[in-house]
């Protein structure tokens, strides 16, 4: 159809040049006649190609239809993949973990922010714990809960039906409340970038709050790494008999602040800690590394635990999964008999002790 209507528009165009060419008047009238006629063709041609193209789009959108209602209906009936993990393991009862989000709390507040975890028993022990001691140590102060990652918030919310508030929810909760001097507590390990968003989250709610101050993360004075390795220790003297190497799984990061590993690992040494190794998920060093290092000294046996506050995915995946890429199983092919232990951080008292004391001196500088 698109190539007749080319032609006859060719049609009168040749017939429109022989026309004005010096033509006699009876060539010309002739011409004239046949692009008179090849117009008319050319008005039909345009008018069947314009029913043609309408039949086309209405194919082309029945089409597009059929497609759609075949994807819902494949949607529809494939489970969604966080259901389908969630047959695969068991995450302790969420009815035991108390999401502090209560409301008419007073004027002080403490509020703990952390990323969050989805495992509910592991939840309970760390952050939970936690915060039940910053509630101990300081009962003239409502302690209240903020996670930063949305996606474990409505995870658990959808699972669970619990509510967690994120960090501008809690804000703005707090705010409603009537609290006048709000310390926020991160369980952060470092000062990185889950930090600093933090701290610029913060600085939105600034006029919100006659005071806010904010305590330091778990590592940040010499005094923390001491007392981090002391606390870690003491809950793993048990396995050093020289034949088992302890090695905790960090997260790593692409900040500077990844250097905490390298520090902890040189105070693990400097105390003589010989037997104990730190590796990281996303940055160096690797359990490849770690590897190596514990390659050739007589090790029979590796205890891996989390350097994290929580036992989450991180720990019961990528550290003590059946995966071949797990720590588990990249430390079973190299020889030696493993045992994975998921404990947060945040369930040794030591630790939690720790924050309790970085909250103790955001409160001293209100005053």
């Amino acid at each position: 159809m698109k190539k007749k209507l080319v032609m006859l528009i060719m049609a009168v165009m040749v017939a429109g040049i022989s026309a004005g060419c010096g033509a006699s008047a009876g060539d010309a009238a002739e011409a004239v006649s046949d692009a008179s006629e090849a117009a008319e063709d050319v008005a039909e041609a345009a008018s069947e190609t314009k029913e043609d193209l309408s039949e086309a789009a209405e194919d082309v959108q029945e089409a597009v239809e059929e497609v759609q209602e075949e994807v819902s209906e494949e949607i529809a009936e494939t489970p969604e993949a966080d259901e389908e993990d969630e047959e695969n393991y068991e995450t302790g009862d969420a009815s035991k973990d108390d999401p502090r989000n209560q409301d008419d709390i007073g004027e002080k507040e403490i509020l703990v922010v952390s990323f969050g975890t989805s495992y509910n028993d592991s939840r309970r022990l760390t952050i939970g714990a936690i915060e039940q001691a910053l509630a101990d140590a300081y009962p003239d102060w409502a302690v209240r809960r903020a996670f930063t990652s949305q996606i474990i918030i409505d995870h658990v919310k959808k699972r669970d039906n619990v509510t967690i508030d994120n960090v501008a929810e809690a804000l703005e909760r707090a705010e409603a409340n009537g609290v006048k001097q709000l310390v926020v507590q991160p369980t952060h390990l470092m000062d990185g970038y889950e930090y600093n968003d933090l701290m610029e989250e913060l600085a939105q709610y600034a006029d919100a709050f006659d005071s806010i101050t904010v305590g330091d993360p778990l590592l940040t004075t010499d005094d923390d790494f001491d007392k981090v390795a002391e606390a870690v220790h003491d809950a793993t003297s048990s396995y050093d008999d020289g034949k088992t190497a302890i090695v905790f799984m960090g997260h790593g990061t692409e900040a500077d602040s990844n250097e905490i590993y390298a520090k902890m690992q040189t105070i693990f040494d400097d105390k003589g800690y010989e037997n104990y190794y730190i590796g990281t998920v996303e940055a160096t060093p690797t359990v490849d590394d770690v590897i190596k290092a514990i390659d050739g000294k007589g090790y029979e046996r590796v205890i891996l635990r989390p350097l994290m506050v929580v036992a989450g995915d991180h720990a019961n995946n990528d550290m003590a999964g059946d995966e071949n890429d797990s720590w588990k199983s990249l430390f079973e092919k190299a020889g030696y008999e493993t045992v994975p232990v998921l404990e947060g951080l945040g369930q040794l008292e030591d630790v939690q002790q720790i924050y309790a004391a970085h909250t103790s001196k955001a409160i001293e500088s209100i005053k």
